[in-house]
């Protein structure tokens, strides 16, 4: 007992003093596109390379987009889609790039040229207009394409992280019939279920949804590098898939999967929606849960020895949320984005200290040629972080924001660059991607 009050009495020491500790100032680096006008980053690795999609010259309408991973050493490289030799050739398919891995290898979800025989939509990557294509997983590897395998009786699958030893988290459809699964998400007409792949894109667990609460469906978010893993569970008549129909869910539970495949409960703060989207190596998880006291959705921290905490909400947003993934690191710090109807961009991208979200757009010192940053999407061990952001000539474009040590809130603004907060026309298509951010989740 005097351990485990000794280890309580430590952490909550940790937390204080991290809270205490000055906020880093950062510069942005603007990570471009795929000669297109829109792009957004979604994992970063501890080396600093970004995982994401981005328009080129041939994708116009704001969603249509395709994988990239960027690195310092050779910027912004153009993965492709899943095509030839595996499959057809898609000339109009879309494809992202979920994470990149200790080594650079990249998780990816692709659409392919098959129409689903079923009709579905799995991938969501155009939701005003549905393309009905298949939608599989793969692992790129210096150039060559690995397709991962799909849970038996489905015929889609989606990736949305990519842990140190190269295992990948994610969803893949089962053979189980239930139509009421289209309720939340369009066109789905199967059940899914978390899986976790191997290096070599072969199934090495397919998880469970919380079954003793009655729930039929899931998906896994992130997992660490032990096995844990986090995502959400409910009915697929109230869970909404990922990425789009996240938005259309009314009821979910947040879940953790141990490494032996156990199932637990994280509570709630008390509304019907809850989902968890990150967890680090020390086993903290965060997420987003719905508040009964003002009805908007909150962050969350959980841990074992706390449960779930409020992690607090953003003046006058409807949602503050800790996305996906890999969304707080092993030093305990948090990032995500705001859902602002009265903001002129929608939104803006946060960082915690303690259980209050901070506008991160505070801490730039140099923003390059952004004018607002309105997302932060993944975090890695240096503090280094994906963000996206509205450049000055209205596109919106993926970004890194990398911290040094020092000064306060806006010391130090270049007046050159120093433009954070000035609104500037939204292009067409920049709307289009914060709207499509916004119907993720509904509050």
């Amino acid at each position: 007992m005097k351990t485990i009050l000794t280890s309580i009495a430590a952490g909550i020491l940790l937390a204080a003093l991290a809270g205490g500790q000055q906020q880093p100032r950062y510069r942005v680096i603007d990570l471009g596109t795929l000669g297109g006008t829109y792009s957004v980053g979604f994992g970063i690795n501890n080396n600093g390379d970004v995982a994401g999609q981005a328009a080129t010259p041939a994708q116009t309408n704001g969603f249509d987009a395709t994988a990239f991973v960027w690195s310092r050493q050779r910027g912004i490289e153009n993965l492709g889609v899943l095509g030839p030799p595996l499959f057809p050739a898609c000339p109009t398919c879309s494809s992202d790039a979920a994470a990149v891995g200790a080594n650079g290898e990249v998780a990816m979800g692709s659409e392919i040229a098959t129409l689903d025989p079923n009709g579905e939509d799995f991938g969501q990557f155009n939701p005003p207009n549905p393309t009905h294509r298949v939608m599989r997983g793969s692992i790129w590897r210096n150039g060559v394409m690995t397709v991962l395998q799909l849970v038996p009786g489905g015929n889609n699958a989606n990736v949305f992280w990519m842990n140190n030893l190269g295992q990948i988290s994610g969803v893949g459809e089962n053979g189980t019939f239930d139509a009421s699964c289209s309720t939340v998400t369009p066109f789905q007409v199967y059940r899914f279920q978390p899986v976790i792949w191997g290096p070599n894109g072969e199934i090495q667990r397919v998880l469970s949804p919380l079954v003793s609460k009655g729930d039929t469906v899931a998906y896994a978010f992130t997992i660490n590098d032990h096995g844990q893993t986090v995502g959400n569970s409910g009915l697929c008549s109230t869970a909404g898939l990922p990425p789009s129909s996240v938005g259309n869910s009314t009821a979910a539970h947040a879940v953790l999967w141990e490494s032996d495949d156990s199932v637990h409960d994280l509570g709630s703060l008390g509304g019907a929606f809850n989902g968890a989207s990150s967890i680090n190596n020390r086993g903290e998880v965060v997420g987003v849960a719905q508040s009964p006291i003002d009805g908007t959705v909150h962050a969350f921290l959980w841990t074992r020895q706390t449960g779930m905490l409020d992690y607090g909400a953003f003046p006058g947003a409807v949602a503050t949320v800790v996305g996906c993934c890999h969304t707080n690191n092993d030093r305990g710090e948090i990032v995500g984005f705001t859902v602002e109807p009265a903001n002129p961009y929608f939104g803006r991208a946060v960082i915690w200290q303690g259980t209050q979200p901070k506008d991160l757009n505070e801490f730039v010192r140099d923003p390059g040629p952004f004018v607002q940053l309105t997302g932060a999407f993944s975090i890695n061990d240096a503090g280094e972080i994906v963000c996206q952001g509205v450049t000055n000539t209205g596109e919106l474009h993926a970004c890194l924001a990398v911290p040094s040590n020092g000064a306060a809130a806006h010391d130090g603004i270049s007046p050159a660059t120093g433009q954070l907060g000035r609104p500037v026309p939204l292009s067409d298509h920049a709307r289009e991607l914060l709207r499509r951010r916004l119907g993720m989740l509904r509050p």
